[in-house]
C-alpha cells in the first residue's frame, strides 16, 4: 500500500507527468529531489510521534493523507492552468511547486511513515524468529513492488492516468485505513498477550532488546549505526535513480519500455529468494556477513547497469541488485531493534528512514544532470560503484557487537 509514495509507484508517471503538467525530465526530478527532501526532514520527528501513539494510529492516518494526495496529483494540472493565465505564466511555473508539494505528500506519507509504521509494528511481535517473519514479510513486499509497476501501467493504459491515481487513491485512503484502524494492534502486550505466543515475557530474547533500550542520542554516537544507516541510504539513492529513469536509463543502451519495466520481476525473484534465505539465516548469525554481501551485491549489480547495453550486463544487475534487495530487507528489518532495542526503535529508524529518504532525493536528480552534463547516465553509475566500494571496506574494518553479544571483528 506505500507503492504509491514509493519510487517504483511515481516513475510509471514520469514521462505522462512530463507531458501534462509542461516540464522537463530535470525540473520533474528537481520537484522530487526537493518534494523528497523535504520529507525526510520529518522523519525523525514522526518517529517520535510513532514512539507515543503507537503503529495503529500512525498506519490510519498516513494511508488516508497518502490517499488524498494521490487525488491532488490527479486534477494537479486542471488546478495549475487557470492559476497560470490568471497569473500570466508559463504552465510550467505553476504545475512545479505544485508537484514538489505534492511529492512531499506521497513520500512523506508513503515512503517514510507508514512503511516504518508497518515494519515497526511487526518486530515488535515476534523475538525469537524476528528473522523468518521479516523475511516472509519480504516475500510479500517484493512481489507487491515487483508488480506494481505492471499493474499501474495497465492501469493507464485501461483508464488513463488520472483513473489509474483514483484507483490508488480509494485502495490506500479508503480500504486499507479500514484494514488497519480493524485489525492492528500496537504490541502484543496492550493486548495482553507476549510476543510469539509465549505465556510469559521472554526475557532472553536472542539478542536482548528488551534489556537494551538504546536513546537516539547514543546511536548517534555509533559507528554500526552509520554504516548500517549510509549502506540502506545507498540503496536508496541508487535504486530510486535507477527505478525513476527505469524507461530512459534502458532506451539509452536501445531497449525498450516493455522491457524496462519487466526487468523488475526477475529482480524480484531474486530478490525475495535472498530475502527468505538470509532472513532465515539471521536467527542464527550475526548480521555483519549480511551487510558485507548486500553492500558486494550492490556493486555487482551497478557494474551490470554500467554494461546494461550487453546482456550479461543486464543479468548481472537483475541478480545483483535482486540479491543485494533482498538483503537489505533483512538489515532495514532488524539492524536498529536488535542493536538498540526497541523502546526508542521509533525515533532510531526514523533517523534511518530520514537519511534513506534523502539519499533517494539526491538519486534521480543525480542521474539527471549527471545525463545534461555528459549525455550520458554513465558517469552516475560510475560514481555510485566508488560510493559502493568506500562503503564495503568501512563495513569490513568496522566492530560490531552482535544481538548474542558475539564481536563480529573486522575481516584479516
Amino acid at each position: 500500500m506505500s507503492v504509491p509514495g514509493q519510487t517504483m509507484g511515481m516513475a510509471v508517471f514520469t514521462d505522462t507527468f512530463i507531458d501534462a503538467l509542461a516540464l522537463s525530465r530535470t525540473e520533474l526530478a528537481t520537484a522530487y529531489f526537493f518534494g523528497t527532501l523535504g520529507s525526510s526532514l520529518l522523519l525523525t520527528r514522526a518517529g517520535r510521534v510513532y514512539d507515543r501513539l503507537g503503529a495503529r494510529t500512525m498506519m490510519v492516518v498516513s494511508s488516508v493523507a497518502l490517499g488524498l494526495v494521490i487525488l491532488f496529483i490527479s486534477i494537479l494540472d486542471r488546478t495549475a492552468m487557470p492559476i497560470a493565465s490568471l497569473l500570466g505564466l508559463s504552465l510550467g511555473w505553476v504545475t512545479f511547486p505544485l508537484i514538489l508539494v505534492a511529492y512531499f505528500g506521497v513520500r512523506f506519507a508513503g515512503q517514510g511513515v507508514l512503511t516504518s509504521a508497518s515494519r515497526n509494528v511487526l518486530l515488535v511481535w515476534f523475538e525469537k524468529r524476528r528473522g523468518l517473519v521479516s523475511g516472509v514479510r519480504g516475500v510479500f513486499v517484493s512481489i507487491g513492488f515487483s508488480i506494481a509497476p505492471l499493474i499501474i501501467a495497465m492501469m493507464i493504459d485501461g483508464f488513463g492516468w488520472r483513473g489509474a491515481l483514483w484507483i490508488m487513491a480509494l485502495c490506500v485512503g479508503g480500504v486499507f485505513a479500514l484494514l488497519a484502524l480493524l485489525f492492528v494492534r500496537d504490541t502484543p502486550e496492550a493486548s495482553g498477550l507476549h510476543p510469539d505466543g509465549a505465556p510469559a515475557p521472554v526475557e532472553t530474547d536472542t539478542g536482548g532488546p528488551l534489556r537494551r533500550n538504546i536513546t537516539l542520542a547514543d546511536a548517534r554516537r555509533s559507528p554500526v549505526f552509520w554504516i548500517y544507516s549510509l549502506a540502506l541510504a545507498m540503496h536508496a539513492l541508487f535504486g530510486t535513480a535507477v527505478t525513476f529513469h527505469i524507461v530512459s536509463v534502458f532506451e539509452e543502451v536501445g531497449r525498450g519500455r516493455d522491457e524496462a519495466f519487466g526487468y523488475f520481476l526477475p529482480a524480484a525473484i531474486v530478490s525475495f529468494s535472498a530475502n527468505m534465505l538470509f532472513s532465515w539465516l539471521a536467527d542464527f548469525s550475526p548480521l555483519k556477513p549480511f551487510l558485507l554481501i548486500m553492500l558486494g551485491a550492490f556493486i555487482l549489480g551497478a557494474i551490470g547497469l554500467y554494461n546494461l547495453n550487453h546482456d550479461w550486463g543486464y543479468w548481472t544487475l537483475v541478480v545483483g541488485f535482486g540479491a543485494g534487495g533482498g538483503l537489505w530487507g533483512v538489515l532495514s528489518n532488524l539492524a536498529y531493534i536488535r542493536y538498540f532495542g526497541r523502546r526508542h526503535l521509533g525515533e532510531i529508524s526514523g533517523l534511518n528512514m530520514s537519511l534513506s529518504v534523502f539519499a533517494s532525493a539526491v538519486g534521480p536528480v543525480l542521474f539527471s544532470v549527471g545525463r545534461d552534463a555528459f549525455g550520458t547516465y554513465r558517469a552516475a553509475e560510475l560514481l555510485c560503484i566508488v560510493f559502493l566500494t568506500v562503503l564495503l571496506v568501512a563495513a569490513i574494518l568496522i566492530k560490531q557487537e552482535d544481538d548474542t553479544g558475539r564481536t563480529a571483528k573486522p575481516a584479516r
